[in-house]
Parts: structure tokens; C-alpha cells; sequence
């Protein structure tokens, strides 16, 4: 019967091949502990496994010992056993042995070291774009929207340490098959905020000029957004903007081919309330929202795949934070405050400005 090769085999699922990775690098340093001042940029919280890390940890502890020494007295074997135990109790001597059992090329530790790290960025990659996409489905939050950038702000900081930590590779894209996005439903509250901001903008259409910020896709159903495309027209051409007009505009846009008749249009757009700034602020957050959910199941997808290296990582998830920045970029204009114009000071009187001197009349002009 083959040995285990985990001290906590019964109570782990099959091990992943970082879990071998990890095996091989401890052995390698147990046989060999001169090499442990090569393993510099790895960590002991990289560990997928966190007996490993703590053992790791522990021969970072103890000093090293003479590697002559070391090949016949197991002193620092059992020093580094009583160091990681308080962390890992049920860490023995046999399982060490099996570690350096395990390593058959020790000097391959800077690249199993490698591999480690590769495999703590993706599991990293992966709570980060969980973390995104709980923000901004978290309706319980006060500023939802805030919160949700900052999280993107986090998620993109640790792509660019990623980027110091990992020999780049240009051009190098995930092949991981995205999964379809379902199709969305709209609450009820998202469609009555619309049609709240078709009837408003209908009734104030001089506030159009101002929320160019606002775009067709940023609505929930496609009759809403080619609404919007037709008040945005109408005002563009300087045209009136009334029920009428807009039901004009619809029919010539195709918009009463379907089942839609002109007195429902009609009473679409004829109950304002409030202001029209307000609900399309309202509509950009929610496609804010809905977006960086979008981006974080892209990434999630990407670092939930073994196969992506940390480069084709690091590359997908840049390439989904970029759709969030062009949405981000319109919402932070439509709230950025109003900057208050300064009252122009009175002009002062024009001051006459003084002429030459007069010239002096000497006693000869005189004579």
C-alpha cells in the first residue's frame, strides 16, 4: 500500500498540483537548507496548504545548520518540527521524512517556489473579484457605488504588483471560455425609474444638454433606450419636445411596429416627476453596479482556470476593469458637483493716466 503523502489526507479533497509543488520545495529544503536564502520573495501565507506554511515558516526560523553536520545529525530537522508545531500540532517527524522522500531535485526549489506563488496569485485573483462583485450587489451599503470602485481601485493596485512579481509576456491573452451572462431581469423598480426619466426629460428637455453622460445602454429594456435616442435627437436638432413629437419620432425610428400602440407611448412619457438629473443619475449607478458584476465574474472566470499563467491573468483582468473605466468615467461626471461661479467684481473707473510734465519756461523763452 503507498505511503500518504498528506498528514491531513482524509480530511482534504484529491490534492491539486500546487499541493506537489509545495511537497517538493519543503523536501528540497529539509535535505537541503543552504538554498532557503534563494526562496526570498515567497512567503509562508502563499501556501495553499497551511501545515506547509508554517513549517516553511518555522525553517525560517531556526538557524541553519552546518551542511556537513546536517547530512548525518537530524538536530535541525527536529528543531524546525518543535518550531512549526504550535502552529500545525499535528505536523511529525514521519511526514518530514516523507517530504524529503518526496524531492528527488532539490536544486528545482526556485521553481517550485515559482510555481507556489503563481498558484497563491490566481486564489488571490479569485478573492478579489469575489469581493467586487459582493460589493456591488450589496444593496444593504449606504454609498454602493463608492464602495464598488474602491473594491475595482483594489483589484487593480494588485494587478500592477502582479505585473512587478512575473516576467511579462505581450500579447498574451486568457483562453478561458466565458461563461454566458444570463439574461438579466429588470426589477420593477429599475423600470419605473426609467420611465419616470423618459417623462420628465420629455416635459424639461433643456436638461438633456447637460447629462450627455447618459447613454442607451445604460438602460434596462431596449424600448427605453431607443426613447431616450429619440428625446436626445429631437433636442439635438432643436426641435419642440413634447408627447406628440416624441410619438412622431418613434414611428419613424420603427418603434409602434410591434405590439406597443401609439396611446401606450403616449402615456409613457406624459407623467414627469422631479428632475431629470436626479433619475438618470439613478440609472448610470444601477448600470455601474451591473457592470463591475459583469467584470467580476469575467475575472473570477479567469482565475478559477488552472490553466491561465499569471501573466494571461494579469492581461484578462486589465482588459475587464477597462469596460468598467469608460462607465466609471460618465458617473463620476454626472456627480461631480456644479463648480459655483464667482460673482464678477465691479470694474473700477478707468484712471487717466498722467502726461508729460510741463515744460519749464526758462527766462531767455521769455525775452
Amino acid at each position: 500500500m503507498p505511503h500518504s503523502t498528506d498528514p491531513y489526507e482524509d480530511d482534504l479533497p484529491s490534492p491539486q498540483p500546487v499541493h506537489y509543488a509545495e511537497q517538493s520545495l519543503l523536501g528540497a529544503l529539509l535535505l537541503e537548507p543552504h538554498r532557503l536564502p534563494d526562496i526570498r520573495v515567497l512567503e509562508a501565507d502563499q501556501f495553499s496548504n497551511h501545515t506547509h506554511g508554517a513549517l516553511f515558516q518555522a525553517m525560517r526560523t531556526v538557524p541553519l545548520p552546518d551542511p556537513e553536520a546536517h547530512r548525518s545529525d537530524p538536530a535541525w530537522l527536529n528543531a524546525v518540527l518543535d518550531a512549526a508545531r504550535p502552529q500545525a500540532p499535528g505536523l511529525t517527524i514521519s511526514y518530514l521524512h516523507t517530504l524529503v522522500q518526496v524531492c528527488q531535485w532539490p536544486q528545482h526549489a526556485p521553481t517550485y517556489a515559482r510555481m507556489i506563488q503563481s498558484d497563491h496569485a490566481r486564489r488571490t485573483l479569485l478573492i478579489r473579484a469575489q469581493r467586487l462583485a459582493q460589493t456591488a450587489a450589496d444593496a444593504a451599503l449606504p454609498n454602493r457605488a463608492v464602495a464598488t470602485l474602491g473594491q475595482a481601485d483594489a483589484l487593480a493596485q494588485f494587478l500592477d504588483t502582479l505585473a512587478g512579481q512575473f516576467t511579462p509576456h505581450p500579447g498574451s491573452l486568457p483562453r478561458t471560455v466565458l461563461p454566458k451572462q444570463p439574461t438579466a431581469r429588470s426589477s420593477e423598480e429599475a423600470l419605473d425609474e426609467e420611465r419616470i426619466l423618459l417623462s420628465t426629460a420629455t416635459a424639461h428637455p433643456a436638461a438633456l444638454k447637460g447629462m450627455r453622460w447618459l447613454q442607451p445602454d445604460d438602460f434596462t429594456r431596449s424600448l427605453h433606450a431607443a426613447l431616450w435616442q429619440c428625446l436626445t435627437s429631437l433636442v439635438h436638432r432643436a426641435e419642440p419636445v413634447d408627447p406628440v413629437t416624441v410619438l412622431w419620432e418613434a414611428q419613424h425610428r420603427g418603434l409602434l411596429a410591434g405590439d406597443l400602440a401609439a396611446g401606450d407611448l403616449m402615456a409613457l412619457v406624459t407623467a414627469p416627476v422631479g428632475s431629470a438629473e436626479y433619475w438618470g443619475e439613478r440609472i448610470l449607478q444601477r448600470a455601474l453596479l451591473t457592470r463591475a458584476c459583469d467584470v467580476a465574474t469575467r475575472v473570477a472566470a479567469y482565475a478559477e482556470d488552472p490553466a491561465n499563467t499569471p501573466h494571461q491573468l494579469i492581461n484578462g483582468s486589465r482588459r475587464a476593469l477597462a469596460d468598467l473605466t469608460a462607465l466609471r468615467t460618465r458617473w463620476q461626471r454626472s456627480t461631480a458637483p456644479t463648480p459655483p461661479t464667482a460673482p464678477r467684481a465691479p470694474r473700477s473707473p478707468a484712471v487717466a493716466r498722467a502726461g508729460p510734465p510741463p515744460r519749464a519756461t526758462t527766462t531767455r523763452a521769455l525775452r
